[in-house]
Order: C-alpha cells, then sequence, then structure tokens
C-alpha cells in the first residue's frame, strides 16, 4: 500500500509540475496574441479593400492596357504555398490548414496532381512535417520554411516576388494559397485562395463596378499598383497565420490547464483514499496485535 501511495504522490507531482508549464504557456501565447491580433487587425481591412480594388480595375479594364498578373491560362503546373506555424502545442490549428490544402489539391487540381504538376511551397515547418510522411507524389519547396519567424514585410516580398515572376514566366500557371484566417481567439478558419492570377469580380457579384480615373495612365499604374497588392495580400497571409496560431495555442494551453486541474482533484480523492485504507489496515493490525497479547 506505501508503494501505492508513493506512485500516486510522485504522479500527483508530474501534474502538477505539467499544469505550471500550461500556465505559463496560456500566458505567454496571449501576450504574443495580442500583438499579431493588433498587426492583423490593422493590415487585414487595408489588404481586403486594396483586394477589391484590384478585382474591380482588372474586370473592367480596356484598350491596350493589360498585365500578366490578371490573365487566366489553361492551368498546367500549379504551386501551392502552405502556411503553418513551426511548433505544434496548438489543437488542431496546423493539421486543419494542410486538410485544407490537401482538400484544394485534390478536388480542384486533381488533374495536375495526376501528371505530377502540382508544387507545394512551405512557410513554417509543420506543414512540410505533414505532407512528407504522407504524399511522395507531390513536388516540395523547402527554402522559405523558417520565414515564419521573421515575417517582416522585407522578408516575405522577396519570396512574393519570386513567385510573382515566376508566374509572369510561365513557370506556375496558377498559385494558390492556404493558411489560418484569424477570427478570434477561440477561432481560427483554415483558408484557400487563389493568389495567381487575380481573380476577376464574377459577373453575378452586387458590389458596385467602380468607374477609375487613371493618372497618369492606365498601364503606368497597373505596373505599380498590381505587385504591391499581390505583395501585401501575401503578407497578410502571414499574420492571419500567426494571429492565429497564438490564439489556438491559448485555447490549447487553458484547455490542458483545466484538464490538469480535474486530473489533480481525481488523483487526490485517490490518494485519500488510498491513505485512509493504510491507516485503517494498520490500525486493524494494531488491535489484533493487542488482543492477541490480552489472550496470551
Amino acid at each position: 500500500m506505501a508503494g501505492g501511495l508513493k506512485e500516486v504522490r510522485e504522479r500527483i507531482k508530474s501534474v502538477i509540475n505539467t499544469q505550471q508549464i500550461t500556465k505559463a504557456m496560456k500566458m505567454v501565447s496571449a501576450a504574443k496574441l495580442r500583438k499579431a491580433q493588433g498587426a492583423i487587425v490593422q493590415v487585414r481591412p487595408y489588404a481586403d479593400r486594396l483586394n477589391r480594388m484590384l478585382s474591380n480595375i482588372l474586370s473592367n479594364i480596356d484598350g491596350s492596357a493589360s498585365t500578366s498578373f490578371g490573365k487566366a491560362r489553361d492551368v498546367k503546373q500549379v504551386l501551392i504555398v502552405v502556411v503553418t506555424s513551426n511548433r505544434g502545442l496548438c489543437g488542431a490549428f496546423n493539421t486543419n490548414i494542410c486538410k485544407e490544402a490537401v482538400a484544394a489539391i485534390q478536388e480542384k487540381y486533381g488533374k495536375q496532381r495526376r501528371d505530377g504538376n502540382v508544387t507545394v511551397l512551405f512557410i513554417g515547418k509543420k506543414g512540410y512535417d505533414y505532407f512528407r510522411r504522407r504524399f511522395q507524389d507531390l513536388n516540395y519547396i523547402t527554402d522559405h520554411i523558417y520565414i515564419y519567424d521573421n515575417p517582416a514585410y522585407e522578408n516575405v516580398s522577396t519570396v512574393s516576388r519570386v513567385l510573382m515572376d515566376e508566374f509572369s514566366n510561365g513557370k506556375y500557371d496558377a498559385v494558390d494559397l492556404v493558411y489560418g484566417r484569424f477570427k478570434n481567439a477561440a477561432t481560427q478558419l483554415p483558408t484557400a485562395e487563389q493568389w495567381l492570377p487575380v481573380p476577376k469580380m464574377e459577373k453575378g457579384n452586387t458590389e458596385k463596378r467602380a468607374d477609375y480615373i487613371f493618372e497618369p495612365d492606365q498601364q503606368e499604374l497597373l505596373e505599380t499598383l498590381v505587385p504591391s497588392i499581390l505583395q501585401l495580400a501575401f503578407h497578410k497571409t502571414l499574420l492571419d497565420t500567426q494571429a492565429s496560431e497564438h490564439g489556438a495555442r491559448m485555447t490549447a494551453m487553458d484547455k490542458a490547464t483545466e484538464n490538469a486541474e480535474e486530473l489533480l482533484k481525481n488523483l487526490k480523492i485517490n490518494y485519500n483514499k488510498a491513505r485512509q485504507e493504510a491507516i485503517t489496515t494498520e490500525l486493524g493490525e494494531i488491535v489484533g496485535g493487542a488482543a492477541a497479547l490480552e489472550g496470551a
């Protein structure tokens, strides 16, 4: 019985130590979330508005003005950019993003996959870990995995500029982004979006088509404006994913702390029961020994 009590005490000590770690991780994630949430809240309205404006412009472009980033062509070569975190302990956050990417490949680019023409570029280590264990028929680019840890606009724009050049040169016919869209601390939405070519406004869209006045001229503005908007949209996916990661980790650590508290409660009840049994047994042995001595 003493051995059992010692084992329960060790388990209680272990759970307390784990609970302290989960509490600390929750506090750290909460602090990081405030900063990341502030960044995405500031950028998202601006980026979304620019994207709508770009889509509107390309839907109403006229004359000889054009941009290669808005030209749809037969899709033979596909690039999927998967943005995940470098670390785990954030629930199913990374797995959900990867599943969204797999669904996009299977549903949208099944033919290209069968032809071996689907390439996946990873930003964040967890996405690569997920894919390399499960899919051997895809082409992988891992040069930019660790840019996730330093998502400054200067670093991210270098990658987006390269991808834009490769699209213009015909290396890829379509580029999609898959990332975690931040809604709030408890909700993160795995999202797949077409980045290139720039989606045009659908005919049934009720949003008013703007009649823009271009100055100095339409072509010069497109050559300057379109790359800037695309790079900002690419950067936004990293900011979204980082805020989502910290929210998911904070929620996961909060739940882990609650589970540890519940486990501690049960372990303490079991410990008290075992201790009471041991005391009762010892008292019984003492009483029995005393009775035997009196009888002698």
